[in-house]
């Protein structure tokens, strides 16, 4: 799917998603997305859309924002950050969610 907006930095882009309603905080462990005393099933949401930032000399600056939705009408805001940072079972589960996200872009063409 292609993005709506680019904003300028991470902070810039989660008020934003703010302003749209994404007020979870997510955090994501194995195949969960936990947002304070709350997990809910990775696999029940779809990206809706994202914003990747990369460090101009530090790959620990680089991260992207997800913008995460629920039919129940859960909506959410996941930070990662790329590479070693992400443990194997949390990855997998980026990728289903990517996967996801791929097929409904292909799906609107």
């Amino acid at each position: 799917m292609k993005q709506k907006f680019h904003y300028a930095t991470v902070t810039e882009a989660i008020n934003k998603l703010r302003e749209q309603g994404f007020n979870l905080d997510f955090n994501l462990a194995e195949n969960q997305l936990k947002s304070g005393e709350h997990a809910y099933p990775a696999n029940e949401f779809e990206i809706v859309d994202q914003y990747r930032y990369e460090g101009p000399s530090d790959p620990a600056d680089e991260a992207t924002v997800y913008a995460l939705a629920s039919p129940a009408g859960q909506k959410g805001i996941l930070v990662t950050g790329y590479g070693y940072s992400t443990d194997k079972e949390s990855e997998e589960t980026l990728k289903q969610l990517h996967y996801k996200y791929l097929e409904k872009d292909r799906q609107a063409e």
